[in-house]
């Protein structure tokens, strides 16, 4: 492996010290139509291999540039085929480097059955071991469905480029009014992309993520815990807005790594490990804080489309790869806008599904509102979670206490509404009164949930559930 390109040195920061072993290091292009003429193609523009990262195994391709652009050929595509043959073999982690200008045209039809060729080996991979992308240059055209068709995508802040139509493709549209290829666009707008940074931080991040994920979908992702089990937090009461900031108060370490967090920001997904095991997050948001804990954003309290796609597809890869499901509740309905009408039930069907469909174990903490089927969505003890836990002044049931009793008494005196308000609170609303009808296990102080939440899993761990026998649902 040359160690002075650019795909070779990605490489080499990816992976720990002198791991590296590369595979298909003399292949070369042999293409001669349209009169190519036979100039060498070292690696044939990918460098493929495996290696570790912390000491976990990983194959690896890396796309050089300065080999034709990075294009995809017969021979390029051979090499990233047979790197996922291997690894889905001995069951470890694929990492994709892109930099690619796409098809390589000279090859014609035969580059457009290696793009089907890869396609394949992702569709086979997919949820039988962890596929994670990076783009750092140009990823287009029918490149462009490598990320999407793997589990986690990171993107290069300034110079790379994701497209399926180039900007300046698209009717309307010029790259100056909107560059639909780049990263804030894909991050905040498509949510493809999980991580946006520099080059030097993916590369970190990619290692920090590796750490969080099993090698496979029939190993679990466990490490020795070094944080105390019975740590109690009494500041993650404040916590219910930005749950961002309780997820990580309440993992091992104060260590969470958040994904898609540019995307649909009322809905936080992400890994904590608790106790050692690997755990994933979802939770809703209300309040965005800055480093020092101040608000400086506000959202809704509610499911919107994007959230709840974001989540099922979170739920999905978890319910894949073994990793248990926590849930933080703070939802009090619908987003209820025109443009969310148009897609919203589908989405929080497909949100409902995913919870319902998992059979890993599954822990719903209620930190504040659980309103209406929108809580019902969000992983409730109705839908299969196996244990549900609320903090004390939870509020749970239909709605609001004192909306309920406007409905309820239409027309009479405020005095009435209010006191019919908070008798109906005390019997419908109260985590007490849902604990009382067993759709809550257990009243926990905030401060005590990290303890609480740790024991739960603790007592699932050899959790066996099956479901009707189908070869797949159709949600």
């Amino acid at each position: 492996m040359s160690t002075t390109s650019k795909a070779s040195q990605r490489i080499a920061a990816l992976l720990d010290d002198n791991s590296f072993v590369e595979l298909g290091g003399l292949v070369t292009a042999r293409a001669t139509d349209f009169n190519m003429k036979p100039t060498e193609t070292p690696s044939d523009g990918v460098i493929t291999g495996y290696g570790v990262i912390d000491g976990n195994p990983v194959y690896v391709y890396s796309q050089d540039a300065s080999v034709m652009n990075g294009t995809i050929g017969e021979m390029h595509a051979k090499k990233i085929t047979n790197l996922y043959d291997l690894a889905m073999k001995v069951g470890v982690p694929v990492v994709g480097l892109i930099d690619s200008a796409g098809l390589r045209l000279q090859e014609a039809t035969d580059a457009l059955a290696a793009f089907g060729e890869i396609y394949l080996k992702q569709t086979y991979a997919s949820g039988v071991i962890p596929q994670i992308t990076a783009i750092f240059g140009t990823c287009g055209g029918g490149l462009g469905l490598f990320p999407t068709l793997t589990d986690f995508t990171f993107m290069e802040e300034k110079n790379a480029k994701l497209f399926v139509n180039a900007p300046n493709a698209l009717d309307g549209n010029e790259i100056s009014k909107c560059d639909s290829s780049s990263a804030a666009f894909q991050a905040e707008e498509s949510g493809i992309v999980d991580v946006v940074a520099d080059e030097a931080a993916i590369l970190t991040q990619i290692r920090e993520l590796v750490g969080f994920l099993p090698a496979n979908n029939e190993e679990g992702a466990i490490d020795e815990c070094t944080d105390d089990l019975n740590r109690v937090n009494p500041e993650i009461a404040g916590c219910v807005g930005d749950t961002s900031i309780a997820a990580a108060i309440l993992a091992d370490n104060n260590n969470f790594f958040e994904i898609k967090k540019d995307y649909a920001k009322n809905m936080v997904t992400g890994f904590i490990k608790l106790d050692g095991q690997t755990v994933g997050v979802v939770a809703n948001r209300s309040e965005i804080c800055d480093g020092e804990g101040n608000v400086v954003e506000k959202l809704d309290a509610v499911l919107t489309q994007k959230g709840c796609e974001k989540a099922a597809d979170f739920v999905n890869f978890c319910d894949s790869f073994a990793i248990p499901v926590l849930t933080l509740t703070n939802v009090k309905g619908y987003e209820a806008t025109l443009c969310s009408e148009k897609g919203i039930a589908k989405a929080a069907a497909k949100l409902t599904y995913a919870f319902a469909n998992a059979t890993v174990p599954k822990v719903n903490v209620i930190i504040g509102q659980a309103y209406g089927t929108a809580c019902i969505a969000m992983n409730s003890k109705a839908i299969g979670a196996d244990i549900t836990m609320a903090w004390p002044d939870a509020k749970i049931g239909t709605m609001d206490s004192k909306l309920a009793a406007r409905i309820m008494y239409e027309g009479q005196g405020a005095d009435v509404i209010n006191e019919k308000a908070a008798q109906y609170e005390a019997l419908q609303t109260s985590a007490m009164s849902a604990a009382r009808r067993g759709y809550v296990d257990q009243i926990v102080n905030a401060a005590d949930t990290r303890k609480y939440v740790i024991g739960a899993f603790e007592m699932l761990f050899t959790k066996s559930e099956n479901r009707p026998a189908k070869k797949h649902g159709t949600v």
